[in-house]
């Protein structure tokens, strides 16, 4: 899986999200926040009661200390959320700059043309693009055939051919021409183009938040509002027993109880999942459509591209009998020399190196004539003299033979037959002298997809694959590649009536596929989570929620795991800090009450030294458990290939519940010490 990082500690990362940290101070901002919205209010009231106890000449030593430390978790809050905003801002200030610069050589109806700024392009223009030229916008090719470097966009430096018709011609606005001259039909608006949808997924105010986001976030609103009743109400309880509490602690045991680890980290796991995709290549074009990748069950593989390298190679040679084996394998290169499919480079590839031969060695005589494949014929080969080769299908080799006058062995029948029952393809080899073997073509498996497939089952999730291939070729790939289910044969159509019949059933699955042709646009417009090749055609970007920049066909597996990634971490950071809570609670609750009612002091488990130091190093832990999980909330906790989804529950629930538990125990304690041995806590 390909992925493009930046350290979260370069300098200009670091400067820009200390100043966002201060920018976000402005309580309208942090209306977004609730949580650390009342942390901020907390932090201005004791400040208030701090400034007028040094007006009034009243202890304020410890109130000054409280109120630094609620700035601070403001303030590593805020910047938790800058620093996620401000690594993907590098690249969007970059692309912007790409963007306005570029101009556009704009066709009218007359064939004349017109130089305009390519942001004034609008849907349906047309343009001519040149060599060298940057292309405008985002369209469809629709005359012409070019070589594109798409690295601006992609990150990738090799250039790629994209032509007019068919499911290349889709090209993106801040890409290169290299070579060639085209005409494109303009196929988004200004400010929803490739790039729009970059940037703004990179810029939290255009970010949308995902569904279980807001689920989550209401649950913490709902617990500070818990909270805040308890806080509130709690001096006239704490009068009846005779027990005074100060500002200042009942602000400090407000903050502590409210979920503020996971308040304050939620947005920056939010745009550090965005980013993740982004850094992957893919754009986001729905908050639901990332939360719904982590949520997939049934993932629509096509055959071609993603379990398979899209071309078949020769794997064997098969000779008739009493054929030398070298006698074939010189036929098959000879025949093979001129041909530049996939296909006829495989045979060369094989048989070179069966015949431990390099390019170099090989030189056809002087006479020699190359027949080239056509469909009429359905073979290819070379006359060598009066030697004429001949390679091709089955039935069009028997047609040459019995031509010759001769006929096929029944042994090279049943060659034929092995090889096509096996879901191989067969390519016959003969001569005019008679059949000299078999050619295996395979379908060759990609490599590491029968690991990601097993992965995705791991995972929970269903994986089936579509192909046009009979059913016999087609079972033969999906035993070799492990999908859970196929479908041979398949129509246009047949991804719209799996994706309906898996999410109508009795279960309701979420579907993931990925498409680049017209005739996906109607199944990705149904999927859970579709997604869109960037080179492929308008249609089915339009219908798809995300983007895949690279135009890979395997990057839907790519995509699952990115979301199911975002998942975890967002369920691992919160339940470490509801566990860290239980901590806070045994630090505050007898500091409060332990002078008035003694027994309480059982509760003080940790052996905290004062009232005051327990109050302050539960608030100073408070504030710097934050900065210290922001690399985590960034860089997401992984999925391990190895674990069932039970086992990572346990795990997780281990190390982020257990550690939840047991770290901050010990960081109350060592802060409890150090603000002792300071004299700080008076």
């Amino acid at each position: 899986m390909k992925e493009k990082t930046s350290s979260i500690f370069q300098k200009e990362i670091l400067i820009q999200a200390l100043k966002g940290s201060f920018t976000r101070l402005n309580p309208i901002t942090l209306l977004k926040n609730p949580v650390m919205l009342i942390v901020e209010i907390g932090a201005v009231i004791t400040t208030v009661q701090t400034i007028i106890n040094i007006i009034t000449g009243a202890g304020y030593l410890f109130n000054i200390q409280i109120t630094l430390w609620l700035w601070f978790t403001v303030l590593f809050a805020n910047f938790a959320e800058a620093i996620a905003e401000s690594q993907g801002k590098a690249r969007a200030e970059s692309l912007k700059r790409s963007r306005s610069e570029a101009q556009a050589l704009i066709l009218h109806d007359d064939g004349s043309t017109e130089e305009v700024s390519a942001l004034s392009l609008k849907k349906g223009d047309r343009v001519l693009v040149e060599e060298g030229d940057i292309i405008p916008s985002d369209g469809d090719i629709s005359e012409g055939t070019a070589l594109v470097d798409e690295s601006a966009v992609t990150g990738e430096s090799a250039p790629v051919v994209r032509e007019s018709g068919g499911d290349k011609s889709g090209v993106t606005g801040g890409t290169k021409l290299l070579s060639g001259t085209i005409k494109i039909q303009i196929t988004a608006d200004p400010g929803h183009t490739f790039l729009d949808n970059m940037i703004g997924m990179v810029e939290s105010a255009k970010r949308q938040k995902t569904p279980n986001e807001k689920a989550l976030e209401i649950l913490l609103i709902a617990l500070t509002t818990l909270f805040v009743a308890v806080v509130v109400t709690l001096p006239a309880f704490a009068g009846y027993m005779g027990i005074s509490i100060s500002i200042p602690i009942l602000i400090a045991l407000l903050v502590c109880l409210m979920p503020t680890t996971i308040g304050a980290l939620l947005p920056a796991i939010g745009i550090a999942g965005m980013d993740r995709l982004l850094q992957h290549n893919v754009v986001a074009l729905s908050g639901r459509a990332v939360e719904a990748s982590g949520d997939v069950s049934v993932v629509l593989l096509d055959k071609t591209g993603t379990i398979t390298l899209g071309n078949r190679m020769a794997t064997e040679f098969i000779p008739a009998a009493d054929v030398k084996m070298n006698d074939l394998i010189q036929a098959s290169l000879m025949s093979s020399l001129a041909d530049e499919t996939p296909e006829g480079r495989s045979i060369v590839k094989l048989a070179k190196k069966e015949l431990d031969i390099h390019g170099r060695n090989i030189h056809p005589p002087e006479d020699t004539i190359f027949v080239p494949f056509t469909p009429e014929t359905r073979m290819s080969g070379v006359d060598i003299g009066s030697n004429k080769i001949r390679k091709g299908s089955a039935d069009a080799i028997e047609t040459f033979v019995v031509g010759n006058g001769l006929t096929v062995s029944p042994e090279v029948k049943k060659a034929v037959d092995d090889v096509s029952v096996k879901g191989d393809t067969p390519l016959v080899v003969a001569n005019e002298n008679g059949v000299l073997g078999v050619i295996r073509l395979k379908d060759i498996i990609k490599k590491g997809i029968k690991n990601k497939l097993a992965q995705l089952r791991r995972m929970g999730i269903k994986s089936i694959m579509i192909t046009g291939d009979n059913p016999l070729t087609a079972a033969s790939i999906a035993a070799e590649a492990g999908v859970d289910d196929f479908s041979a044969q398949a129509r246009p159509e047949t991804k719209l009536e799996m994706i309906r019949k898996y999410q109508s059933g009795d279960n309701q699955y979420l579907v993931a596929m990925i498409g680049d042709g017209t005739n996906d646009a109607p199944a990705l417009a149904q999927a859970d989570v579709a997604v869109a090749m960037s080179a492929g055609t308008s249609a089915a970007r339009e219908a798809a929620n995300m983007i895949d920049l690279d135009s890979s066909p395997s990057k839907l597996l790519d995509i699952v795991e990115i979301g199911k990634e975002i998942l975890i971490t967002r369920g691992a950071l919160t339940t470490f800090s509801i566990a860290n809570d239980v901590a806070k609670y045994f630090a505050i609750i007898p500091a409060v009450f332990a002078v008035a009612y003694p027994e309480l002091g059982i509760l003080n488990i940790m052996g905290l030294s004062t009232p005051s130091s327990a109050v302050l190093a539960a608030v100073i832990f408070n504030a710097i458990v934050i900065p210290l999980l922001i690399p985590l909330a960034l860089r997401g906790v992984k999925f391990r290939e190895t674990s069932s989804v039970s086992r990572l529950l346990g795990m997780n629930l281990l190390i982020y519940g257990g550690g939840g538990l047991i770290i901050p125990f010990v960081g109350i304690k060592l802060l409890d010490i150090l603000i002792t041995t300071l004299g700080l806590g008076g």
